[in-house]
């Protein structure tokens, strides 16, 4: 008995209903975002020698010229823009602060570059102020402009100048990426009291934090408090300690901090870390006395200081229930929360969160009535194609094998290869500008020339044994043309996947334009394009496109089993989860390789077995990576049940993967 189709009316109301849901669920977070309407959000422009700085600023309706309120300065991390910081935004804003977020240099709607930032010659491997040439802590380095700049982001701009300088010409121009700049508009603005002014930043937002206090100590405008979401602590010795002072420094300290500056370069964090010189000193008090959540010094003189542990990793810092409360009860000692009668403990930025995420969740499910949809008609209705016959399946021994090689590889190359291509491979610096996409780029790069040796082994195999192995079993063709690319096929293939993408970036675009919100959740993941941004994309898609063509044809079309050929929901699970193991497997071990160590109190994995340099950045990437694999996976396997070949569900996933590295992360 044939199995009864869904009509499209039922795949339109499905349609409508996710499109509907999500724009429910962006309006809600926009009620919490705005605190149902006592918060304006508004979106602004700095215009500089260097290009353009973004920011998006939260006024409480309070906050007046014959009223002006307390007003603080946020500052993003690597690799983040100017919504990652909104958590802090909300919550003071609710608590009638005045809230700039900038997108700093390299990142977000700025245009600004990374490289504007400045780099040196030169590296450190330790706390700046303990470091020397003896021990190897001090080195020069050379390389590419993208290898220095990355090398040199603890280096900050107000350091002296064995630091900030070389006898190449080259300087750390501006460690605050863009911050001192926007911190001076913040300050003359009408309705701020530029007398009670504060900043925060995380990760790479701390140097910009540091940097920027450092620019307006000992002036009308100078930061009286500076809360520091996973920062870095330096001696005396690195700066002139005498002209340059820091007001009420809170230090929020991740428990699994995967970056090991944020840790002073040792594998975990324990209470020993406070008996260090530098922990002490930073603190004011003895090695005896120094413990985490505890205020040391004094408010009134700007001496007070405390580190805050927070049972988090470094990407979660700044959602932390633990650290917004101990965030928000500083800020209301240092600059005042006019009016605020909230408890520092009541937050709900959090369902902020949770509401974009929804909302992305939505729009991508809505993918799948608009294919059904399209299907139906009669021009790409041609696209669906019948499985290759059965007999070319995979045995479950065969599968395993294939499976296993395939996560082994993954695996053990994601460390290596994203780490060489984030900062060594010679891109054309010019073109290739995003930084964690070259990342990408030589990891896939290097998964690509695996692919195609593999395929062509596999090809030779088969043709040993006599077995059918051509484009129409890869995935990639139709029966009818099972030894060249079916033209017809791969054009309405492609039409097919624009319309599905214009369709994803509609809702984005009405959800920037309706409610100032991206689709997103604690990271970048879909957000507009400005022109250089979507030249980004253009410039790196070919490679995501090749890599997940490559990868969906070995894992779905070279690796089917007879299970494919189930139907209904036995047949789609028996295929997932087969996918989703040989997609997502070899992330997965490497996020045990990493954080096991870690839980234990060995310390993070990659530090532990290949050294700091192959820790940090895309290990930390991990715990957003691997659930978009698993959506990804979702997606994969459904588009090659339904089409019978690999490219609709290839290209989907490779502009959304290429869309979320280039739209809104860090460029040079």
């Amino acid at each position: 008995m044939k199995k009864a189709k869904t009509k499209p009316i039922v795949w339109l109301l499905m349609l409508i209903i996710l499109l509907a849901g999500a724009f429910g669920c962006e309006s809600y977070a926009n009620r919490i975002q705005t605190d149902n309407g006592n918060v304006e959000i508004s979106q602004g422009q700095i215009h500089t020698n260097d290009g353009i700085l973004t920011y998006k600023l939260y006024r409480p309706k309070n906050a007046t010229e014959q009223t002006p309120a307390s007003a603080v300065l946020l500052l993003h991390g690597y690799q983040n823009d100017r919504e990652t910081s909104s958590s802090y935004a909300i919550e003071l804003a609710r608590r009638g602060v005045v809230v700039m977020s900038l997108d700093e240099y390299g990142h977000g709607y700025s245009t600004v570059g990374l490289e504007k930032r400045g780099y040196v010659n030169h590296k450190v491997s330790t706390n700046f102020g303990l470091d020397s040439e003896e021990d190897g802590t001090y080195r020069s380095v050379g390389g590419s402009k993208r290898y220095r700049v990355l090398m040199n982001f603890s280096n900050l701009s107000f350091f002296n100048d064995r630091y900030t300088k070389d006898d190449a010409g080259n300087a750390i121009w501006d460690s605050t990426c863009g911050g001192s700049t926007a911190y001076q508009v913040l300050a003359a603005m009408p309705f701020v009291d530029s007398s009670r002014m504060a900043l925060s930043g995380h990760s790479m937002g701390t140097w910009s934090s540091w940097s920027v206090a450092a620019d307006y100590a000992n002036t009308d405008i100078e930061p009286k408090a500076i809360v520091l979401q996973c920062g870095e602590i330096f001696t005396d010795d690195a700066y002139d300690s005498a002209k340059i002072h820091f007001n009420n420094v809170l230090l929020l300290q991740a428990k699994y901090e995967e970056f090991s500056y944020f840790r002073d370069y040792q594998y975990n964090v324990t209470e020993d870390l406070l008996k260090t010189p530098l922990r002490t000193d930073f603190l004011g008090t003895t090695a005896d006395k120094a413990a985490f959540d505890t205020t040391y010094g004094d408010f009134a003189d700007g001496s007070a200081r405390r580190i805050e542990l927070c049972m988090t990793n470094h990407r979660l810092v700044p959602t932390s229930d633990k650290g917004l409360t101990a965030a928000m009860e500083w800020f209301d000692q240092a600059i005042g929360l006019d009016g605020n009668t909230l408890s520092s403990s009541d937050h709900v930025a959090m369902t902020k969160e949770w509401m974009t995420l929804a909302a992305m969740l939505c729009t991508l499910l809505a993918i799948v009535p608009l294919m059904e949809l399209l299907l139906a008609t009669k021009f790409f209705g041609t696209i669906v194609q019948p499985k290759p016959p059965i007999e070319t399946a995979k045995t479950k021994k065969g599968w395993w094998k294939g499976a296993i090689i395939t996560v082994l590889i993954a695996g053990s190359t994601f460390p290596f290869m994203t780490q060489l291509g984030h900062a060594l491979l010679p891109l054309p610096e010019g073109i290739m500008r995003m930084t964690v996409g070259n990342g990408f780029f030589g990891w896939y790069l290097l998964l690509i020339i695996v692919m195609l040796i593999t395929t062509w082994i596999s090809a030779r195999s088969a043709k040993k044994k006599k077995q059918a192995f051509n484009l129409y079993t890869m995935g990639f063709s139709s029966p009818k043309k099972k030894k060249r690319l079916d033209g017809a096929l791969w054009g309405k293939s492609f039409l097919l996947v624009l319309i599905l993408m214009l369709m994803v970036y509609a809702v984005v675009f009405a959800c920037q334009k309706l409610y100032d919100l991206d689709l997103r959740i604690i990271w970048p993941f879909f957000k507009t394009f400005n022109l250089l941004r979507f030249g980004q994309f253009l410039a790196y898609f070919w490679i995501f496109a090749i890599f997940y063509l490559l990868n969906n044809s070995k894992i779905m079309g070279g690796m089917r089993t007879k299970g494919s050929y189930y139907t209904g929901a036995k047949g789609f699970f028996s295929d997932w989860w087969r996918n989703l193991f040989a997609m997502a497997g070899g992330l997965v071990l490497v996020t045990l390789i990493e954080y096991v160590p870690f839980f234990l109190g060995i310390g993070p994995g990659a530090d532990v077995l290949f050294g700091s340099t192959f820790g940090g950045p895309f290990m930390s990437l991990l715990i957003l990576f691997v659930p978009q694999v698993f959506v990804f996976s979702l997606w994969c396997t459904y588009a090659y049940r339904r089409t019978g070949t690999v490219i609709p569900g290839a290209l989907v996933t490779a502009a959304l993967a290429c869309w979320i590295v280039t739209g809104g992360s860090s460029f040079l």
